[in-house]
């Protein structure tokens, strides 16, 4: 079920209700809180089955809420579009709401980072050299990737650098 898309439409409804001027409870907009939360753990881990029927809960109330309200204030056409809009984000595929996490634990708040993948054309001992002249820190990641980071600017420099020395092995590779 596209939980996200689906809290995105009832968060878009409240706005639009709130322009008409009507006031929406605070109850409502806790559980629409709520269930934003959830929806945020369990993306960033999908084993907390235990989310899915508080995600159900929080979003049945704010849809009731919400589906009565309108009912009441703008006629049943305007209930109608709005539903309609509601269950094509139900079933947008959980895959196409994935977004890579922009979060990595373990690194100084403020801090800028590129993954770098260890490869045949660069390896971990390469990709730590050249952070060391750039000024940066590494850390070896689990999944073979090598986490650099440190200052916006170093980071640019780093990525720049990188690509060159890529470029220059890739041509005596070819020769």
């Amino acid at each position: 079920m596209g939980y996200e898309e689906a809290w995105k439409v009832l968060a878009d409804l409240v706005t639009e209700l709130r322009k008409r001027g009507e006031t929406i409870p605070p109850t409502v907009m806790n559980d629409l809180r709520s269930a934003k939360t959830m929806i945020q753990i369990l993306k960033a881990d999908s084993t907390h089955v235990e989310n899915f029927p508080r995600i159900e809960m929080y979003m049945e109330n704010v849809e009731s809420y919400l589906v009565f309200l309108m009912q009441e204030k703008a006629g049943s056409d305007y209930v109608e579009q709005w539903m309609k809009k509601l269950e094509k984000a139900r079933r947008t595929r959980e895959e196409e709401e994935k977004v890579v996490s922009r979060f990595v634990s373990g690194l100084p708040r403020g801090k800028h980072w590129v993954r770098v993948q260890v490869s045949e054309d660069m390896s971990e001992n390469d990709i730590k050299r050249l952070a060391k002249e750039n000024s940066l820190s590494t850390k070896m990641q689990k999944n073979g990737y090598v986490l650099v980071y440190g200052d916006v600017e170093k980071v640019k420099l780093f990525v720049k650098k990188m690509a060159e020395e890529l470029r220059v092995e890739r041509k005596r590779g070819e020769t």
